[in-house]
Formats: C-alpha cells, structure tokens, sequence
C-alpha cells in the first residue's frame, strides 16, 4: 500500500502536538499521576487509536483496518511484558511517584526513535530477503518457548552493559536531585541515578522491540500500518502503567498468554508461503489466547509463597 506523504506528514504532526501537549501542559509541574487521571488518559489514547482505526477502514479499506487492529492489539499486549520490568527499575532506584511520568515520558520518545529505525530496516530486509521472514518466525517460536520456563530475575543494574559503559564517560551522583537527569557540581557535570533510570527504561524498549517488531511483521509489510500501529501502543504506555502498575502483580498467567502468542505469530510466519492464516482469524487466535490468560489470573491468582 502506498500512502501520500502528506498523510505521513500530518501523522507525525498529531504525534508531535499531543507529546507536547502532555508535557507542555498537562504534565508542565511533577506530580503524582493518580489511577484516575491514568484511567482517563488510557481511554484516551485507546479512543485514538480506534478512531484512526476507523478512518483506515473508511479510506483504506477493511483488510488495512484489520492489519492496524490485530498489530495494535499485539504491540500493546507485549507492551504490558514492559510494565513488570518498569516497576522493577522504579522500585530498585525508590524513584518518587512524581517523578516517573517524566522517565516514561522521555523513555517513549527513545522509543519512538528506536521503533521507526526496526521497522523500516525490518521491511526493507524482508523486501529485499523475503527468507528472513522464516528467521524472523523461528526466532519468535523460540521466544515464546523460552518466556514459558523464563524465572523472574532480580534487578541489577550494574551488570547491565549500558549502564557499565556509561559510567565509564560520565560520573554519576549518589542521590537524586528533582527531576534532573544532570546536575553541575563545581565545575563537574554529572548524571544523576534518575538518568541511570531512564537508561535502563530505553534498555528495556530495546530488548522487547526485537521481539514486538517480528511480531507484527507477521501480519503485515506494510511500514504505514507498522509504524502508526506501535505508535498509538507506545504512546498509550504510560497511561497504562499508571492504571495497572498496582495490580499488574495479579495477572500472573499474561506472560504464558504473551508466549503463547508469540508462539502463534512465529508459526504463522513460518507457514506463510505455504497457508496465509486470515487476518480477522488471527486477531480472534489473539483475543482469545489473552483472555483466557487474563481471566485464569483472575480464577487462580498466584498465592504470596508463589503459587497458585
């Protein structure tokens, strides 16, 4: 599918002016964002992403709509893998309720930038090697099994490569200063641990957009559904994590619905030269495979000596 500049043009406009919108104005002081206010923002930007969903199938027809849905709805599936992760880091560093919109906030730009840099370069590969799309289903195959027996792991931030070399180039301060990423002490700059934060929060994005981008590219080529489909999903990420970051502990079967759909886009990737599963069944596979990890974490919540 071919799409005029211009729409691309006015995409990346909307996207710009409700950053700035979140920042400049609804977010200009620190402040705690409650559940409500999180609740709200999250139905805003799902009512968003529906909404342009809707104008997909109104002028593009109703195979596109159904591409920008189905990735919509696994990038923001995957995107709930992030949250665990986000309150590991958050937890870890006693990072002030205050201050971790500002963290996300920025983290989403990094992965905005991110993002668009996996997608064009993932299209272009298949484009150009249409048999890496077998490396790309084998690869989430292994995913998806490897997420099933995966242990969570303590948070050490100083065996994380990133961190490690940035040490090396920038000294970092031992407590936090407000909302600074970088304060000046004497004539020396230095990075606070929030910047430490906001490293392994870019970190995080890295790791999970080698298995969300695949993913998608399963269901479509197509680099216009891609990029809008896991721009709405990153966006609504930090709304999300407000709204949940509370009770995200009590859906403790997701991760084997994440897998299990990982699993699914693999095999369906690996397969496509042989049976193109439709799009509207592989949505329904999707729906399905989350509710029912969704609804077994509510029947037989995990128990505080593990389990269930």
């Amino acid at each position: 599918m071919v799409v005029d500049i211009y729409v691309w043009i006015g995409f990346l406009v909307f996207v710009f002016l409700m950053l700035a919108l979140d920042l400049g104005v609804f977010h200009r002081n620190s402040h705690e964002v409650k559940i409500k206010e999180a609740l709200i923002w999250s139905f805003i930007w799902i009512t968003l992403a529906l909404v342009f969903n809707y104008g997909l199938y109104v002028f593009m027809g109703k195979e596109v709509a159904l591409e920008f849905l189905t990735g919509y709805v696994i990038e923001k599936s995957l995107s709930v893998d992030n949250l665990f992760v986000f309150i590991m880091i958050f937890s870890y560093f006693n990072v002030a309720p205050k201050y971790q919109h500002r963290v996300l906030f920025w983290g989403i730009i990094g992965a905005l930038i991110m993002r668009a840099i996996f997608i064009f370069a993932g299209v272009a590969l298949i484009n150009k090697f249409h048999w890496i799309i077998y490396l790309f289903g084998a690869f989430l195959i292994f995913t998806g099994i490897k997420m099933l027996f995966h242990k969570d792991e303590k948070l050490d931030p100083d065996k994380n490569p990133l961190v490690r070399l940035f040490k090396k180039f920038m000294p970092v301060t031992t407590t936090n200063h407000g909302n600074k990423f970088f304060v000046k002490i004497g004539v020396k700059t230095f990075a606070t641990p929030l910047f430490i934060v906001l490293l392994l929060v870019e970190f995080t994005d890295l790791i999970f957009a080698v298995d969300s981008i695949p993913a998608i590219l399963a269901i479509t080529n197509d680099t216009f559904i891609i990029f809008t489909s896991n721009v709405f999903a990153i966006l609504g990420l930090r709304s999300l994590y407000f709204a949940l970051a509370g009770i995200t502990k009590y859906f403790y079967y997701i991760k084997y619905g994440l897998a299990a759909v990982l699993v699914f886009v693999g095999i369906k990737m690996t397969m496509v030269d042989m049976y193109k599963i439709p799009i509207n069944y592989s949505l329904l596979t999707i729906v399905v495979i989350l509710l029912i990890s969704i609804s077994a974490s509510l029947m037989f919540p995990k128990k505080e000596n593990g389990t269930s």
